[in-house]
């Protein structure tokens, strides 16, 4: 067990390491993709991705703004959170990096069908059914090359604390707050 510390003023030491990064990775269909908008504004939303070979792998049709806005800017950053997991809670990573647009047929079945199996698994049907959904005209892909990597583990953070570790977890639609707006920030 990590010894306790009572300062959070430098967290670094609260890293998220490899093998729960890997889980991470592995387990979480849904990223938060950011980048930057024309006035310099930053700008994210929340996307399903594929984390393959070191590089995140998101889709959406080539007429979304994001997909001009990351051809002129291509500095991007992707956040990855352990929330709605069964893995832990407040595990979290973020990563800052280069953005590369494919509109090439290759690519896009590789991605779909990858992209499938994750938020579809065990269901080669259903599987099918979501990469017919996708495989639309004028649908992109967007590979982000990370070059900077940031982890927080917050069960390191908080072991040994006489404040516990956190225990909040997703219940439920029923749980919405007053004030949230369906499509907030997109």
């Amino acid at each position: 067990m990590a010894e306790y510390v009572d300062s959070y003023e430098d967290v670094t030491a609260f890293g998220l390491e490899s093998p729960k990064e890997g889980t991470l990775l592995a387990v979480q269909t849904e990223c938060t993709f950011m980048w930057t908008t024309s006035e310099g504004d930053p700008v994210g939303l929340i996307m399903n991705f594929v984390h393959h070979d070191g590089r995140f792998w998101v889709t959406c049709t080539r007429r979304r703004k994001r997909v001009a806005a990351v051809q002129r800017r291509p500095r991007v950053a992707v956040a990855v959170s352990s929330r709605g997991t069964d893995i832990g809670v407040s595990q979290a990573i973020t990563y800052k990096g280069s953005a590369i647009v494919h509109d090439d047929e290759a690519t896009r079945n590789w991605m779909y069908r990858a992209l499938a199996e994750k938020v579809r698994p065990g269901n080669k049907a259903q599987q099918d059914a979501f990469v017919a959904h996708l495989d639309t005209p004028g649908r992109v892909v967007i590979e982000i090359v990370p070059d900077t990597r940031i982890g927080f583990d917050a069960e390191q953070m908080f072991a040994g604390s006489p404040a516990g570790s956190t225990a909040t977890r997703v219940v439920g639609a029923a749980t919405e707050h007053p004030g949230d707006q369906e499509g907030a920030g997109a």
